[in-house]
């Protein structure tokens, strides 16, 4: 080790401020309502409403990430946007169901986590000290 260059040390995790669980709250509810309205999309216009409801998604998601500096912040709209899916998916005591058996809306539910997945693994993770450079040994 050069005697100019010193050892960094680990940082202790702090808590979330509470702007910043508000903010995850607000991301979650959004991707609640991101997913309900590319449930009613994604049907009606076959492949151009699914590629736009993934779109709002993949925006969203992204978005989430960018804004909070984090992977935290894609998973709190994902997890919204899965939530209301696979509740929208089961069936009701009467035998009716939100989505038809059919392969847009599988499609719709597998490529949307896969976009989920993509969104949150875009987002560079935490550098100590903020610097650009990828740390070495």
């Amino acid at each position: 080790m050069s005697g100019d260059r010193t050892p960094l040390m680990a940082q202790p995790l702090r808590a979330p401020s509470a702007g910043r669980i508000a903010a995850f709250l607000g991301l979650f509810v959004l991707g609640a309502v991101v997913g309900v309205a590319g449930a009613l999309v994604q049907p009606a216009w076959f492949p151009g409403g699914l590629l736009l409801a993934l779109a709002g998604e993949a925006g969203l998601c992204l978005g989430a990430s960018r804004a909070l500096g984090s992977r935290a912040g894609a998973a709190s709209a994902a997890g919204g946007w899965m939530l209301v899916v696979v509740l929208l998916t089961a069936s009701r005591p009467e035998g009716d169901f939100f989505f038809a058996a059919g392969g847009g809306s599988y499609l719709f539910l597998l490529g949307g986590i896969a976009v989920a997945v993509i969104c949150a693994t875009l987002v560079p993770g935490r550098q100590p000290d903020g610097r650009p450079a990828r740390l070495g040994k």
